[in-house]
C-alpha cells in the first residue's frame, strides 16, 4: 500500500554532508527525515584507514565513521529511512518525492546530499582491490603511500592534480594516459611536465591499464597495454588511483535545479544561505555541489550550513 507523508525537513543522502545535517537540524528541534539512498554511508563505506578526520588521533575505518554519524544524527530523534528517491517534483510546494519502495514523501524544505560518485574503470582487478591499493582520492589515501611507489591513471585535471599531489609524498608517480597528450588545463600541465623533467613523476603515453595485480597483502603492479602496438608490460608499484573524474549523484534534479556540469549551484555567499540553491527551500551539500575539495570534513561542514540555512527558511515560512 502506497504510503503518503509530510515531512517539514527532509535530507537525501547519509554520507558526512547528510548525517552532519541531520544532527544539527535534529538539535534546532526540525524533526527531520533523513532518506539514506542505496549506498547507506556513501563514498566512505568504500574507504578503509581515514586519518583525516579532525579529532581521531589513532585513524578509524570509513564504514565506522558513518556507523557513528548515523548513531549520533539518530541520538537526537533524526527519522532514518532506508528508501531510494526515484523522482522528484520541486517547482511546486511542498515538494514531493517518490521511493523506490512506492512512498511518497512531501516536505516543506528540502537538502540534497546525495554525494557523487568516482568514476571507475570497470576492471574485475580494480574491484578487487577496492581500498587495498586501490583508489579514487589521493588527498584521502595519499598519506599510506609515503615513500612508495604509486600510478596515476587518467589525463585531464583530476589525473593531474592528484600525480601533483602524491609527488610530494610517494617516492616515484607513474601517470599512465591512453593519449599522447593532456586534456588538463595547460598551467597544471606545465606543472606536471616540470615534475616529470626534475622529479619524480614519470609518463607513459599511449598506455591503458589493462589489470591490477596483487596478493593478499594488496596491490603489487599493474599491466599496461600500449594503445597502438597491444605490447603489454607490467610495473611494479604500491597503489593504483584512478583519476578520470566524478559524476555527482543529481541526475533526479535535471532540469529543475540549475546545475553547471551536474553539479547543483548554490549562493556560495559570505552573507548567509550559502547551501540555497535555485528553488527557495532547497538546498545542496557536500558532494552534489563541490567537483573541488570533496572531502569528508568539508562535507561535513556543508552539511552544518545547509541545516542553518533551512532552519532559518522553514522559520520564516511559518
Amino acid at each position: 500500500m502506497i504510503k503518503t507523508k509530510h515531512h517539514r525537513l527532509i535530507i537525501l543522502g547519509s554520507g558526512p554532508a547528510g548525517y552532519t545535517a541531520a544532527i544539527y537540524a535534529a538539535r534546532a528541534n526540525l524533526k527531520p527525515t533523513l532518506i539514506t539512498g542505496m549506498q547507506k554511508g556513501g563514498q566512505l563505506t568504500t574507504t578503509t584507514d581515514v586519518d583525516n578526520w579532525p579529532g581521531d588521533v589513532e585513524g578509524l575505518q570509513g564504514p565506522a565513521l558513518m556507523d557513528r554519524m548515523e548513531l549520533h544524527a539518530a541520538r537526537f530523534n533524526t527519522e532514518i529511512v532506508f528508501d531510494q528517491i526515484l523522482e522528484v517534483q520541486l517547482q511546486t510546494s511542498p515538494f514531493t518525492l517518490q521511493g523506490d519502495s512506492g512512498d511518497i514523501y512531501t516536505c516543506d524544505a528540502l537538502i540534497i546530499a546525495t554525494g557523487a560518485s568516482a568514476k571507475y574503470l570497470g576492471l574485475p582487478s580494480e574491484q578487487a582491490f577496492m581500498g587495498k591499493g586501490v583508489s579514487a582520492c589521493a588527498t584521502c589515501d595519499g598519506f599510506f603511500y609515503k615513500g612508495k611507489t604509486v600510478a596515476v591513471i587518467g589525463g585531464g585535471n583530476t589525473a593531474v592534480e592528484e600525480a601533483l599531489y602524491l609527488a610530494n609524498i610517494a617516492k616515484q608517480v607513474t601517470l599512465v594516459h591512453r593519449r599522447e597528450s593532456l586534456r588538463a588545463e595547460k598551467i597544471l600541465q606545465q606543472k606536471l611536465f616540470e615534475k616529470a623533467k626534475n622529479g619524480n613523476v614519470t609518463l607513459l603515453w599511449n598506455h591503458a591499464l589493462d589489470e591490477i595485480v596483487g596478493d593478499k597483502t594488496g596491490v603489487t603492479g599493474i599491466q599496461v597495454k600500449h594503445v597502438n602496438t597491444q605490447e603489454s608490460q607490467r610495473i611494479s608499484l604500491d597503489g593504483v588511483f584512478i583519476a578520470i573524474g566524478h559524476t555527482p549523484n543529481t541526475q533526479i534534479f535535471e532540469n529543475q535545479l540549475a546545475m553547471r556540469n551536474g553539479y547543483i549551484l548554490v549562493k556560495d555567499g559570505s552573507e548567509g544561505n550559502a547551501t540555497a540553491t535555485s528553488i527557495p527551500g532547497v538546498f545542496a551539500a557536500g558532494d552534489v555541489a563541490d567537483h573541488v575539495y570533496r572531502q569528508a570534513v568539508t562535507s561535513a561542514g556543508t552539511g552544518c550550513m545547509a541545516a542553518l540555512d533551512a532552519e532559518k527558511y522553514l522559520d520564516n515560512l511559518h
